[in-house]
């Protein structure tokens, strides 16, 4: 890294007292030992308890990891649902100094292995319901000594040919709950996540924990979180640690909800029990949030929302989606910007009331933006030449961003020089910032429309599609073309009423007046689906080579 330290006088500070994780759930345990965690079963019912209780269950486990022989250091994988068991675990783990292997379940069983392997992972925790996955792998992962499974079931009572294991309801309660935490050096690794890009093999995050508790800080000043809230955990925490908001109800003594497992199609689940919890928080990606749109519509009595955030990342939500969330039940849509890597709160979007004389459909657009820059960071958009854009809101570079919960390199990957520049890392992403600081992310670098020399927002294409009220879902991606370099093409799903109804000129005519008209998609190609990456996130790749020779033939 180019920048330099210098030092200045001493201070009497207790620098010396480490940042660590266990300080946050031993803080929940003795200020708010009486508030609730809830979580959903896999059977619909709901577990309760309260942080005292949590943290005896946590104290038990760290307990039975040293019993294990976990040691500082090692690595543990854990794959499982949002679920109070997840929660104990990255707490136990992380508070004995090991470090938590959060496990994609999506992951192709490949890469699954990949991860373990790379990691060295000495142990497994694995939700009952997730073992067929692990046992597919289970003769590839050599470091592993054991599984735990993650059950409320008699190990009797499961078949798996996972090879020692154990029951985690078992070695829990053969434990005493007598415990005290040590202090871990806060530059530790309390949690490691891979990337789960689509080119290559994934690359190793490994946070520290003087990383997360800065980054639980911010999310808790950025979101205005309190002991008032209730806080609930949609974004899967097997990867990118849930996006940290569920360290933020301990932090601040909120009452903190687990759906347990859920899919984009019983997305009614977490609407059901966000009415039924009274949840004021929560986050997730505009995958999930619009199908719980969808069934928020066809209830009779709509649900008051009034006071609900919800933090929307991953892509940039449809103003259609935030406006809908607005009507039907005051509920507001924060959009948020960060990546594994960024652990990953960077940029938050808010509303500067400093800024005067905007009408509400300017405010309203100016949501559609990843936000302003939370503090603590720094971060600049490069162009071609290395120099940072102007802010006019207009011409693109790629995002660099660094600060103390940015990662600095990849985990014995050699992949670290191209990723990083001067301590920052290179997010691959595409954007402006304008004069108020706004940042907008017009597209991924390699996912930018290059048409006759200028360039294409695809992410702008797509979410004014998505505004057409027959349109479920839209992908736009640029088509090597014979004349023009590359065209966009708009793959779109129709909602079911609108299917055969609705055709490509009436796509075109939605959005004609928001582009000029050599920015509109050449084609409108309507499918029953869109490939998604493992984290949710459309992949454009797949269409792309699926589609190579669209304009060719």
């Amino acid at each position: 890294m180019t920048y330099s330290i210098i030092n200045g006088m001493a201070s009497t500070s207790g620098d010396n007292y480490q940042l660590n994780t266990s300080t946050i759930i031993k803080y929940a345990a003795s200020t708010f030992p009486e508030v609730e965690v809830v979580s959903r079963q896999i059977d619909g019912k709901l577990f309760r308890y309260n942080y005292k209780e949590a943290h005896e269950r946590i104290k038990k486990m760290a307990n039975a990891l040293i019993r294990l022989g976990v040691k500082p250091g090692d690595r543990i994988g854990v794959m499982e649902w949002n679920t109070h068991h997840h929660f104990e675990l990255y707490f136990a783990i992380s508070g004995i100094g090991a470090v938590v292997l959060q496990l994609n379940l999506r992951l192709s069983p490949v890469d699954l292995a990949y991860v373990i392997n790379h990691s060295e992972a000495k142990f497994v925790f694995v939700g009952d319901s997730l073992l067929p996955l692990m046992e597919s792998i289970s003769d590839k992962i050599p470091t592993v000594k054991g599984f735990v499974v993650i059950t409320e079931k008699n190990l009797d009572e499961i078949k798996t040919n996972l090879h020692p294991v154990l029951s985690y309801e078992r070695i829990l309660e053969k434990e005493d709950s007598n415990f005290e935490w040590p202090m871990v050096n806060e530059k530790s690794a309390y949690s490691a996540c891979y990337t789960s890009g689509t080119t290559g093999k994934p690359k190793g995050v490994y946070y520290s924990h003087r990383n997360i508790y800065l980054h639980t800080m911010m999310m808790v000043m950025s979101q205005r979180l309190c002991l008032k809230d209730t806080i609930m955990q949609i974004v899967p925490m097997f990867h990118g640690q849930g996006w940290g908001v569920w360290l933020s109800a301990p932090m601040v003594g909120a009452k903190l909800v687990f759906p347990g497992r859920y899919t984009m199609e019983t997305t009614d689940i977490l609407v059901d029990l966000m009415i039924s919890e009274k949840v004021t928080f929560s986050s997730g990606a505009p995958a999930i949030f619009l199908p719980m749109l969808d069934y928020i519509r066809t209830l009779p009595k709509k649900p008051d929302f009034t006071g609900l955030r919800m933090v929307s990342g991953a892509t940039e939500p449809p103003l259609s989606m935030m406006r809908g969330y607005w009507e039907l039940g005051k509920a507001e849509i924060v959009h948020a910007y960060g990546a594994t890597e960024t652990t990953p709160l960077v940029l938050v979007n808010s509303f500067k009331s400093t800024i005067k004389g905007w009408s509400m459909e300017q405010q309203w657009n100016n949501q559609k933006k990843q936000g302003l820059l939370v503090p603590g960071l720094d971060l600049k958009i490069v162009g071609p030449d290395g120099n940072q854009v102007p802010p006019d809101g207009e011409t693109v570079g790629e995002l660099l961003v660094r600060g103390p919960w940015i990662t600095a390199s990849y985990y014995n990957d050699p992949r670290t020089e191209e990723c990083f520049e001067d301590g920052f890392w290179k997010s691959g992403d595409a954007g402006t910032i304008d004069k108020y600081g706004y940042v907008k992310i017009t597209d991924r670098i390699k996912d930018v429309i290059k048409s006759g020399g200028e360039w294409i927002s695809s992410i702008d294409l797509e979410n004014a599609i998505m505004g057409h009220v027959g349109v479920k879902e839209a992908c736009v991606v640029g088509l090597a073309h014979p004349k023009w370099q590359e065209r966009p093409v708009a793959f779109v799903v129709l909602r079911e009423n609108a299917e055969g109804k609705i055709s490509k000129q009436d796509i075109l005519d939605s959005i004609g007046e928001q582009f000029a008209k050599w920015q509109l998609p050449d084609e409108v190609v309507f499918v029953k689906q869109l490939p998604k990456t493992s984290v949710g996130k459309l992949d454009k790749k797949t269409l792309r080579s699926q589609h190579a020779d669209f304009f060719i033939n």
